[in-house]
């Protein structure tokens, strides 16, 4: 008898039937997020998680079948807190709504931009898809004769420095200083009353006007 094919994906299986009330997929994800959250994919294996839960990594495996597939479910979870206006909105502003509403995701879940690779964009799950299709709508509505070209250029300045500031707080948060601290002493330079959360949103605020600046340009 020739061998099973493994499915491709996780959202190409049907999922288990939950051996206990606490341990399903879900909950195995919710769980997973916190501990991402807290120490970063590197850290995350599924012994450590089936610990926390109180369940074997084995039982974990009935849900999801390797720690790829649930970095993939805790991607799609995560990308569920975006929120992107319906088409019909102004689409610069929509645009700038969805924009920082992903920064800030990114910013509350830091290893986010560093898996991204890993999952790829083969087999979108509901909140990812959602969240793509979304904007493209957004920007079909708006009359762009490339949506999906608007979205890559949006989401390749979004997604960049998201993920770099998030690398950077991390560093951060690694020094034990506080930010202006960190960049005093960096710098050599007096920090007097700067504030580098406010530096970081006007430098965000800045790029994604100018991003937002040349899209327009499309539609004329």
């Amino acid at each position: 008898m020739p061998p099973t094919k493994k499915a491709p994906s996780v959202w190409a299986r049907q999922q288990a039937a939950p051996e206990q009330p606490a341990l399903s997929r879900d909950a195995i994800v919710r769980e997973a997020i916190v501990m991402l959250d807290a120490a970063g994919a590197e850290a995350l294996s599924m012994r450590k998680l089936g610990a926390q839960l109180n369940a074997g990594a084995t039982s974990l495996y009935r849900h999801v079948a390797t720690k790829d597939e649930l970095i993939e479910l805790a991607v799609d979870e995560v990308y569920g807190e975006i929120t992107v206006p319906p088409a019909g909105k102004d689409w610069r502003a929509a645009a700038t709504e969805a924009a920082w509403s992903y920064r800030a995701t990114t910013l509350r879940h830091p290893w986010l931009g560093s898996v991204l690779g890993q999952v790829g964009m083969a087999h979108l799950g509901p909140n990812l898809g959602a969240f793509s299709n979304g904007l493209v709508g957004l920007f079909t509505a708006a009359g762009y004769p490339e949506p999906i070209g608007a979205l890559d250029t949006l989401l390749s300045y979004v997604m960049g420095m998201s993920t770099t500031e998030a690398a950077w707080l991390a560093t951060v948060a690694r020094s034990g200083e506080t930010e202006a601290g960190l960049v005093e002493r960096l710098s050599g330079q007096p920090a007097g009353d700067l504030d580098p959360a406010k530096i970081r949103e006007d430098k965000f605020a800045y790029g994604l006007g100018v991003v937002l600046d040349g899209l327009a340009t499309r539609l004329t």
